[in-house]
């Protein structure tokens, strides 16, 4: 019996045969397999993109769109490696807007003069505010670990409760608003920093993260570890490989790349808030299935989130420049990524029939 995609394309059993033919010709992995093609329809929505919106081809905007997705890819560049080991983290985005809170909290000066809660601070050091800020997000990263290594409490309900308090953090200290009053200027130092004029600070971060996590996952024993632990954990404890030290220190790093880029968030809007990195924690996810990385562990990887992020970045200024309503940007959104994730299932599915 037919599929829907089948039904809908009567040329893709066609395509199926010369994929065949391909995959025996240059004898592709399904991870591989996977690459390419979104990569493919990465390219296809570039080319859509620049025909629907003709000022869409234009470097400085596609400049900003990297700009705006290198948070989200920075955050979800964490979350790649806890899914290879089939394991994520929704506190992520939570832990991002805390963090932008409490470095304006222990960064504003004591005495404002305003009778404002918000107004007044601790007046620390900026840079000392910052390791003080990535160490409360490292602990709470061990806080994830233990919960979910040790006491082996689902990290679904782990995560999910860290974001709650994290973000429960950053709207107490901020009342619900934000904190921008009595901040040096120093405080808007990460956010306007600038590499030749045009790479900002996250885009650098991004791009160093990026390659760091590409060398660790591909390159080293470390990263092949985390895909025997997503492929059978049992085998993998069998084997010798220390399961719960390699998944606790990935929680611990998602949580600091989090925190950083709360900071960096923070600095770029020269304020706390508390609605900062909001829906962080799913975007994070949706870049990372959406690029053809799995739920499940042991496929995918770092290039997956990165062409996730950009495949998202494109089709959100698309919508938003062709003036579509906020309410069905997010429909669309939705829809498109839906059928995307499902498209790309539905194509490893098959290919692996022919491994």
């Amino acid at each position: 019996m037919k599929n829907i995609f089948q039904i809908l394309h009567p040329e893709v059993s066609k395509l199926i045969d010369t994929t065949n033919k391909i995959k025996r010709s240059i004898g592709l992995s399904s991870e591989n397999f996977m690459n390419l093609i979104m990569f493919g329809v990465l390219v296809v929505f570039f080319l859509i993109a620049s025909i629907v919106v003709p000022t869409f081809f234009d470097l400085n905007g596609l400049l900003n769109i990297i700009s705006q997705q290198s948070y989200l890819i920075i955050v979800a560049v964490g979350i790649s490696f806890l899914l290879i080991t089939g394991h994520f983290d929704l506190s992520v985005g939570g832990i991002a807007g805390a963090a932008g809170v409490l470095v304006a909290y222990f960064t504003q000066a004591k005495d404002t003069g305003s009778s404002s809660n918000i107004a007044n601070g601790l007046g620390m050091n900026f840079y000392l505010a910052i390791f003080l800020t990535l160490l409360i997000c490292v602990v709470i990263g061990a806080i994830n670990a233990y919960f979910i290594v040790k006491m082996k409490i689902a990290s679904v309900i782990v995560t999910l409760g860290t974001m709650y308090i994290s973000r429960g953090i950053a709207h107490v200290l901020s009342e619900g608003a934000q904190r921008n009053v009595g901040l040096p200027e120093t405080f808007g130092i990460l956010g306007k920093l600038r590499l030749f004029n045009f790479l900002s600070l996250p885009v650098i971060i991004m791009i160093v993260a990026v390659v760091i996590a590409f060398i660790i996952q591909k390159r080293t024993i470390f990263g092949r570890n985390l895909y025997y632990i997503g492929s059978n954990k049992i085998t993998a404890q069998i084997s010798g490989i220390k399961v719960d030290k390699h998944v606790a220190t990935l929680y611990i790093v998602s949580s600091f790349l989090a925190g950083l880029t709360g900071i960096i968030l923070a600095s770029r809007f020269f304020s706390g808030r508390s609605v900062g990195a909001e829906g962080y924690e799913f975007d994070a996810l949706v870049v990372a299935l959406l690029g053809g990385m799995s739920i499940t562990g042991a496929f995918g990887g770092v290039l997956n989130v990165l062409i996730g992020a950009f495949i998202l970045g494109i089709l959100s200024t698309v919508l938003n420049q062709l003036g579509l309503p906020p309410d069905i940007q997010i429909i669309s959104k939705g829809v498109l990524i839906t059928i995307s994730i499902l498209a790309q299932r539905w194509a490893i599915n098959r290919y692996k029939k022919i491994l």
